[in-house]
């Protein structure tokens, strides 16, 4: 499970009807099917303050739908992340941790574990423009148009 000492709990495998529509409707116009698996992983996703990985995502699960798969989870974290219900947050290693919170946040990640937790600061949309005022126009003059930015706070969890 994830190595902060506190274990991603087993959230309630099933959403609210209201919930549940909200999320149907995102997946429907991503282009994929809603399911019960997809609902569970989005509903333990939610009800978890880490950021789990699909393994962790996987453990948590079956403990109310005994017959998901690994497989399956994957299949239906990925279908949350095209429908923008979740994010992916990878590292250089290739693996990958899954945050289901939708406003902009910074991020703390152990460089030891690549345990990721939120970082509790007020996102800056302006941030870029304060660390240089002419990045985004010489980025745009070179072709790349910036849509927004993610920041990760790198170091070590004690205890």
């Amino acid at each position: 499970m994830v190595n902060s000492g506190k274990k991603a709990t087993s959230a309630a495998v099933t959403l609210v009807p209201q919930r549940a529509d909200e999320v149907r409707r995102a997946l429907e116009e991503a282009g994929c099917r809603y399911t019960l698996q997809r609902g569970a992983v989005f509903a333990f996703l939610e009800g978890v303050k880490c950021h789990p990985t699909a393994e962790d995502v996987f453990s948590a699960v079956r403990r109310g739908l005994p017959n998901i798969s690994l497989a399956t989870v994957y299949k239906a974290l990925e279908a949350l992340v095209s429908a923008g219900l979740a994010s992916k947050l990878t590292n250089g290693d290739g693996s990958a941790r899954y945050d289901c919170r939708g406003d902009s946040h910074y991020h703390l990640r152990d460089v030891a574990t690549g345990e990721i937790h939120d970082l509790a600061t007020p996102f800056d949309p302006e941030l870029l423009q304060k660390l240089d005022p002419q990045l985004q126009e010489r980025l745009a003059r070179d072709g790349f148009e910036v849509t927004g930015y993610r920041l990760e706070v790198l170091g070590r969890f004690r205890g």
